[in-house]
């Protein structure tokens, strides 16, 4: 479970990520991410809505995706808020099609936040 520290519960929140967050697309899951402050821990929201299915198959999709998350901590994920929408497909997605979707997600903005300060020293 996820610490309530690292949990995004404002809608407002949601609704900013969703909009102005990078987004990385794939086949189950469609991730948004925000960076935030130096320092700060990492957050996670997840939208699993009707169309995965009924609510023992929403609930299912939404505990991988948690687990996912929370090793994602475990491997040192920080200042970044990150909102997952799981698709209708990830309904028949096993848990290692998900987890390689979602940590691969977040592989791909720790490489661009660490070429956006290479640059950044560079300039």
């Amino acid at each position: 479970m996820l610490a309530k520290a690292n949990r995004i519960t404002s809608a407002d929140d949601y609704r900013v990520i969703v909009r102005r967050g990078a987004k990385v697309a794939g086949a189950h899951t469609v991730s948004y991410m925000r960076s935030r402050e130096s320092g700060t821990d990492a957050r996670f929201g997840f939208i699993v809505s009707k169309k995965v299915g009924g609510a023992v198959r929403r609930n299912l999709v939404r505990r991988r995706l948690k687990a996912v998350c929370h090793e994602a901590l475990g491997d040192g994920i920080a200042d970044v808020d990150v909102v997952v929408r799981a698709l209708p497909s990830a309904s028949d997605a096993d848990w290692t099609e998900i987890r390689a979707e979602v940590l691969g997600a977040l592989q791909r903005r720790r490489a661009r936040a660490s070429a956006a300060a290479a640059q950044e020293k560079g300039d």
